[in-house]
């Protein structure tokens, strides 16, 4: 679920809504207020709204400040009903003299001003702290969001009820339906679906803001793995004058991918950084994600420069404390890079989950066994070599040291500048975690 939504946040209220960019996210109104308990504390958390409905203009204007998307001292600009090009370039003038105001059209005016002025009316419709369109039809809903989408680079999230709303929330980039009175149509359309209005704060604030960090927090994760061990295996190439001779063998190369390391950094999707009464307490939170910094090319460089500090770490080392048999090599460094890979993941979890410890050490506990029962992929080269790991060799206290050696100097220092960073420019979510 991507949270960098809004310009538009669209909702059948009979009505549609939509959020706004870069801001909060703006929630959406439905047709009768009794319908959706708690739609007013979802309105309370948004910035700007569009109310799209097909109700007459007194009934929108009155739900409108019923539900608070309008405050009953706020400046309400009606728009005139308008059929030519004249009109219509009126009534734009007179409204952009008006400031801080919510701006209230109907179908047929804003079919008028979309053909003649299409970008001007967007423009100053998206300065208004909300805007309603009564009389709308299913076809204007699903082009109001298309304009929104070309005229702002924003995603858009279109929330509705009735069959009405499915043209609309077919065209957002995320579309939620509502279970109600009006039948399931919009609900098995939607990407979401939800039985009441509330629902939308908890979805968004929670779910969607933990989905947010916890794919950002995967998703390098996954390339780190990735890139560490190729660093490993260039510097061990340019070392040997990039001979054709694979660091690893295939089952390691397997292994590594999937049971020494895939459940601790699948385990991810648990962590959380507050608990969810504290997300929904403060909606700041959510405002924090759209400035992108869970996910961007400045984390993107930081994790592979961590990588290629890590894999050049790891592999120098084993090479420098290496003794007199070549294939401790690989046993020391292989070792060192599992745990590094572990202690990471360690490293980077807020809140721990009981099925992230098992994950831990059941992942540490697999590779452990391996090296007792499958040392033969533990030679360099290919294995009908006779390349064989020493048993012996990995119960002593050489092995221990060197293989802790080397992992500490890969991940002291990145824990160090995590911690400095932490003390001096905490995050947002700090302060209510302690």
């Amino acid at each position: 679920m991507d949270l960098n939504w809004p310009t538009a946040y669209t909702c059948n209220i009979s009505a549609s809504i939509f959020l706004k960019s870069r801001e909060l996210p703006y929630m959406g109104v439905r047709s009768v207020w009794r319908a959706f308990p708690g739609l007013q504390q979802a309105v309370d958390r948004t910035k700007e709204i569009w109310m799209l409905t097909g109700d007459k203009l007194e009934t929108a204007t009155c739900i409108a400040k019923s539900s608070h998307l309008v405050s009953r001292s706020q400046d309400i600009h009606v728009f005139k009903p308008v059929s030519n090009r004249g009109e219509a370039h009126l009534e734009l003038n007179a409204f952009r003299r008006k400031h801080d105001c919510a701006l209230v059209i109907s179908g047929d005016s804003l079919e008028v001003c979309l053909r003649y002025y299409e970008h001007e009316f967007v423009e100053l419709a998206c300065q208004c702290p909300a805007v309603v369109c009564c009389r709308c039809s299913p076809t204007q809903k699903a082009q109001i969001v298309t304009l929104l989408q070309q005229h702002t680079d924003n995603r858009t999230c279109a929330i509705g009820d009735g069959g009405n709303d499915v043209s609309m929330i077919q065209a957002a980039d995320c579309g939620i339906g509502i279970e109600g009175k009006e039948g399931k149509q919009a609900s098995l359309a939607a990407d979401f679906s939800i039985t009441q209005f509330k629902h939308i704060g908890r979805l968004l604030m929670v779910h969607g803001r933990n989905s947010y960090k916890r794919s950002a927090a995967l998703g390098q994760f996954v390339m780190h793995r990735g890139m560490i061990i190729s660093t490993m295996q260039a510097v061990f190439s340019s070392i040997f004058y990039f001979a054709s001779v694979p660091l690893y063998q295939g089952f390691l190369m397997v292994g590594y991918a999937t049971i020494y390391t895939m459940f601790p950094v699948f385990s991810l999707v648990l962590d959380q950084d507050v608990k969810p009464e504290m997300a929904l307490l403060y909606p700041e939170l959510y405002k924090d994600l759209t400035k992108g910094r869970s996910l961007s090319f400045k984390t993107f460089l930081i994790w592979v420069l961590i990588s290629v500090y890590q894999g050049g770490i790891l592999m120098y080392g084993a090479l420098v404390l290496f003794e007199s048999e070549f294939v401790h090599v690989v046993a020391i460094s292989f070792t060192a890079l599992v745990l590094t890979e572990l202690l990471m993941v360690a490293l980077t979890i807020r809140t721990w989950h009981w099925l992230m410890v098992l994950a831990e050490f059941f992942s540490l506990g697999c590779y452990l066994a391996s090296l007792a029962f499958l040392n033969e992929y533990f030679g360099i080269g290919r294995v009908s070599f006779g390349a064989f790991l020493d048993l012996s060799y990995i119960t002593t206290w050489p092995f221990v040291w060197k293989v802790c050696a080397i992992t500490l100097v890969s991940c002291l220092p990145l824990y160090i500048i995590k911690y400095l960073k932490r003390k001096f420019s905490p995050p947002s979510y700090s302060k209510l975690s302690s």
